[in-house]
């Protein structure tokens, strides 16, 4: 009897939940059809922009700081949507990761970033080593660790912070929480990619299902591991990165189990 190529592929027959903002499942989308999975957009979260003037104030002000952080890819298409995002002479702008340097580097900007993406990884730069008496423009959101800021401030730096999104939850619509109980009736085979903690506790607030909790988990990072088995899930792997190619290789490490 022939095998088909698509049986042949590691998440042939896999549903990996996406919990990102509507809009923004495109590139795992891709990268799970390549190995043989559909990815399933729940979507608990949405962004809000804000366009007043205290928020452009307060990016004007980040944007004009010795050394400039942007947190997310979603921070910097946010603040690009409020003032024209370049990098003066000499000055560093830092990412939190790759993506969010990618995102930089569509706007002429060329950022560092850590290999090590998150916020510990960041400080750990040698841009942020020696920071006294330095402005430091933050470009984020409300919300997360908060471990940036304060870290930053008691090594004697001024941090210019400038929210220019916010996620905010949203009701998960009737169709896509019929497919997710269809998806959940065989949680063995279905992964979430985890790479926000304020989406999962919303798709947590929202969902009683307690065979959400059989799911496989792949995070984007250690802190989300722990936030996810703090939740009670139980099969977790933790992907070298939040980027779609980095979830995927990951989850197969639970495909294999």
């Amino acid at each position: 009897m022939s095998v088909s190529r698509a049986s042949l592929l590691p998440l042939h027959g896999w549903t990996v939940l996406s919990l990102r903002p509507r809009g923004q499942h495109a590139a795992l989308r891709r990268a799970a059809a390549r190995l043989g999975a559909r990815v399933l957009a729940v979507s608990p979260v949405a962004l809000v922009l804000p366009d007043d003037a205290a928020t452009r104030a307060a990016l004007t002000a980040a944007l004009q700081a010795d050394i400039v952080i942007a947190t997310s890819p979603n921070a910097v298409r946010a603040a690009a949507r409020l003032h024209p995002l370049a990098a003066r002479p000499g000055q560093p702008w830092l990412a939190v990761g790759s993506s969010t340097r990618r995102a930089l580097q569509r706007h002429g900007i060329a950022a560092s970033a850590p290999t090590r993406m998150d916020s510990e990884g960041l400080l750990a730069l040698p841009a942020l080593a020696a920071v006294a008496g330095q402005r430091i423009g933050l470009i984020t959101a409300p919300g997360g660790r908060d471990l940036l800021a304060p870290t930053l401030t008691a090594r004697g730096a001024q941090v210019l912070r400038a929210e220019v999104y916010a996620r905010v939850e949203v009701p998960i619509p009737t169709r896509q929480r019929q497919a997710l109980a269809v998806a959940l009736q065989t949680p063995q085979q279905v992964l979430l990619a985890l790479t926000s903690g304020e989406a999962l506790a919303a798709l947590q607030t929202q969902l009683a299902d307690p065979t959400l909790y059989a799911v496989g988990v792949v995070a984007s990072s250690p802190r989300l591991e722990a936030q996810a088995r703090a939740a009670g899930f139980t099969r977790i792997v933790t992907a070298a990165g939040p980027r779609p190619a980095q979830l995927l290789a990951a989850a197969t490490q639970l495909a294999d189990r």
